[in-house]
């Protein structure tokens, strides 16, 4: 199965924020939208970072509540790793997990086309499980 077809099934909409936004204004946003990430987008339309959950709850670790007022710019991943349409969910599930990271911005000609996060993979897997054991079942039955 290829990103795109992925895509496809779950929409192609992307949380962001801009590099200016206050962290608060991003908690907020990531409750809004149920998700546990966002992508930080830049000026020029491309991707500047990404900020999620982990990075708000290590730089309070750090850093105490005073990041709260601060910018996304302060304690966003900037070396954001991505995937195209093309790519397999097997590739993406490899970067994944070698970079243990959770969301995964989908390019397309530098831009932002989709995100694909380590649940819509999750969810990729079960379905094919369940198609496969599907058709075990009714081969099963026809012998």
């Amino acid at each position: 199965m290829r990103i795109e077809d992925l895509l496809r099934g779950k929409g192609t909409a992307v949380a962001t924020v801009t590099p200016g936004t206050t962290v608060t204004e991003l908690l907020a946003g990531l409750a809004k939208h149920n998700v546990g990430a966002m992508v930080v987008t830049a000026e020029d339309g491309g991707i500047a970072g990404i900020v999620s959950e982990r990075d708000v709850v290590r730089r309070l670790h750090d850093h105490g509540s005073a990041i709260l007022d601060g910018p996304v710019a302060d304690i966003m991943t900037k070396l954001v790793a991505s995937c195209g349409p093309e790519d397999s969910v097997d590739q993406l599930s490899v970067l994944m997990t070698e970079r243990r990271i959770r969301h995964v911005p989908v390019l397309v000609e530098g831009r932002l086309a989709g995100i694909v996060s380590i649940g819509d993979v999750v969810k990729s897997r079960m379905e094919q499980l369940e198609k496969s054991q599907e058709q075990l079942e009714a081969y099963i039955a026809q012998g």
